[in-house]
């Protein structure tokens, strides 16, 4: 078990940033940087043993910090995917967030705003787990920032265990009522990032619905079934098989937010993927009751090692509650009150076949 740290670079203000390496028992590897909680690296090993890196991003604190980052790798929050023109009402109270989607007619709130959780740095503590070398990030997102209500303190711990999983667990307390939904918004490809597509990925979703959305990818507050649709991942699937059903603006792919069939709230697995040249297989678990499969519709750039990232080269496993969750009074609630506490985890594992 190894933990290491190193300067990563300095942020626009000129605010130091370190990245963490932790090595597990195995040999697979994780870097992770304190600005954003970005997962800088992630090597697993391939079924002929050899590391790759599956996730896809950049090379430098400025290209994080700039204008084309789609998120690579970071903690997204106060509250992931979108929300319906940046609103929502608790206790007969509206509040205004900082809208920053603006493809549709109506701009929205996405991924926590325009300085959301992938901006701010984190307060970093590496720890040696039973389970494998772990970095503890500590936020406090003060009340107000981005419209939100309440101050909110945040704690994700990463572990990399030994039975090369990257699990991710989120805590989050409140001082006043107020909405969070917290996740992980790294972009894999099971070949090795910049590999090319992930089309022949096979993917499994444990999920017999999802929830419909309009034009600005706001749901319409329908949950429906996955049967009879591009979106049955119910048996293991080709991510191209049927993508091209969503071709076409606002998605230009996977866009979607399944409803993940275990409601419990206890860890359960929620979709499995399969890299056939790789033989590298994921497994994501989590307590979340969705998540959103995204197909890097957009992405347009250049990658680590100046390789280019074009559309489709890495897919996103967000698990969450479901977009716009605070003006939908039939999905789950993301409501967080003072003397609660927000928890979910999420398990990513690797093995291979």
């Amino acid at each position: 078990m190894v933990i290491e740290k190193s300067f990563y670079g300095f942020t626009k203000d000129g605010t130091p940033i370190d990245q963490y390496t932790l090595v597990n028992a195995n040999g697979a590897m994780v870097k992770i940087i304190n600005y954003g909680g970005i997962v800088t690296e992630l090597w697993v090993p391939d079924k002929n043993g050899l590391l790759r890196d599956v996730v896809l991003g950049f090379d430098t604190l400025a290209e994080f910090e700039g204008p084309n980052d789609p998120y690579f790798g970071c903690i997204v929050g106060r509250y992931a995917n979108r929300i319906a023109q940046g609103r929502f009402t608790i206790d007969g109270v509206t509040y205004q967030l900082a809208c920053n989607d603006a493809g549709g007619a109506r701009p929205n709130m996405l991924h926590g705003g325009v300085k959301g959780f992938q901006d701010v740095v984190w307060k970093a503590i590496p720890m040696k787990t039973p389970e494998g070398p772990a970095l503890r990030l500590k936020y406090l997102s003060h009340d107000g920032e981005e419209g939100f209500p309440g101050n909110l303190d945040v704690t994700v711990t990463y572990t990399l265990t030994n039975d090369n999983a990257l699990k991710i667990e989120y805590v989050a307390t409140t001082d006043k009522p107020t909405v969070v939904n917290l996740t992980n918004h790294a972009y894999f490809n099971l070949e090795g990032e910049g590999s090319g597509d992930i089309l022949n990925h096979e993917l499994m979703i444990v999920a017999d619905n999802y929830t419909p959305v309009d034009n600005n990818l706001i749901p319409t507050g329908e949950i429906a079934p996955v049967a009879g649709t591009p979106l049955d991942f119910r048996e293991p699937r080709k991510i191209g098989e049927r993508i091209q059903a969503f071709a076409e603006p606002p998605f230009k792919g996977y866009d979607h937010n399944f409803v993940l069939n275990n409601q419990t709230g206890e860890l359960a697995l929620a979709a499995r993927v399969k890299a056939p040249e790789s033989g590298i297989v994921m497994e994501v678990y989590t307590t979340q009751p969705g998540v959103q499969l995204y197909t890097g519709n957009w992405l347009d750039l250049k990658g680590k090692g100046g390789k280019y990232y074009g559309q489709y080269a890495g897919f996103c496993l967000e698990t969450q509650h479901y977009p716009d969750s605070p003006n939908h009074p039939n999905f789950p609630s993301t409501l967080l009150s003072p003397g609660e506490v927000y928890r979910q985890v999420t398990i990513y594992k690797f093995l291979t076949e």
